[in-house]
């Protein structure tokens, strides 16, 4: 059996870059928290940390295309700038609930975002849902209000901002899907980054306040630590079948905690460890059920 790109699998090769994958993206959140809480110099505003994400990932990205020289085309700029668009507010909305809230807990409400891709693929996609798949996401659903508890002394309105953020990312994955059978993934990270860049030095324009060079150095780290983080996700998913390499995906969430905890001393509370059990559960139902529907369809 070949993996979806077409290349004999390598499983184990495909779990180490995923685990790659999640000690970057995990990183990724840690360097958005420091920035918010205003280390080395004043704390910086949300839009300011994602426009270090996508800028300093598009500059590096600049280098490969001028040792690669890529060629760009038939570029689908309409669903481009809707996928940079809906990305920059899930990353931003993202940064700033990792800035107020333990780690954990804004990565486990971010796990939330297949399931809104699911709901979403019924009205643009055309897709039916079965009964498995809303067991799905009741579960998962079920596990962000243990971890939000709304109507508690624990609720905090930043748990909303992560919401957000889920949702902006499962709006972006149905518009990946529509660009992954169209363009190739290099052509797809590069006119994203570009968009998403744009996108965001607009935005930063009106919060803008200027950085210390440690910050700027932390910026840059950031942009290409999630620049690194996409490009082993993409391979792992080349190397071996989705519903492999998936499941170790969600261990972002132990790095996530681990990383909070050295740097911030937090520590997850039993709701918050409960409620992101019943997340992963949830998303790896969706996902076991996602592959039993390829083998019937492709039996």
């Amino acid at each position: 059996m070949r993996s979806q790109s077409g290349a004999l699998p390598q499983p184990l090769v495909g779990a180490a870059m995923m685990i790659g994958a999640c000690v970057l993206i995990a990183g990724t959140s840690l360097l958005a928290k420091t920035l918010g809480r205003g280390f080395e110099g004043a704390p910086l505003h949300p839009f300011q940390v994602s426009a270090g994400r996508f800028c300093f990932a598009f500059l590096a990205l600049l280098v490969i295309m001028a040792i690669w020289r890529p060629r760009l085309r038939n570029i689908h700029w309409r669903i481009h700038t809707a996928r940079s668009l809906f990305g920059w507010l899930g990353v931003s909305c993202m940064f700033a609930a990792a800035a107020r809230m333990p780690l954990a807990d804004a990565t486990a409400i971010s796990f939330l975002s297949p399931l809104f891709t699911m709901m979403l693929a019924i009205p643009f996609l055309g897709e039916k849902v079965g009964p498995w798949r809303w067991a799905a996401a009741g579960i998962a659903l079920g596990g962000a209000l243990l971890i939000v508890r709304p109507g508690t002394e624990a609720f905090q309105i930043i748990a909303v901002v992560a919401l957000g953020s889920a949702i902006f990312m499962g709006a972006e994955a149905i518009l990946i899907k529509k660009l992954t059978g169209a363009e190739p993934a290099l052509q797809i990270l590069i006119v994203n980054n570009a968009i998403g860049a744009a996108i965001a030095l607009v935005a930063v324009s009106f919060v803008w306040s200027a950085p210390t060079l440690p910050q700027w150095g932390l910026l840059a780290l950031l942009g290409l630590t999630m620049l690194a983080a996409q490009s082993f996700f993409l391979n792992a998913m080349r190397r071996a079948e989705a519903s492999f390499v998936i499941p170790f995906f969600y261990g972002t969430l132990i790095f996530a905690a681990f990383y909070d905890f050295v740097v911030f001393g937090d520590l997850p509370s039993r709701y918050s460890v409960a409620g992101s059990a019943l997340i992963v559960s949830g998303a790896l139902l969706l996902v076991w059920r996602e592959q039993r529907a390829r083998r019937k369809a492709a039996a």
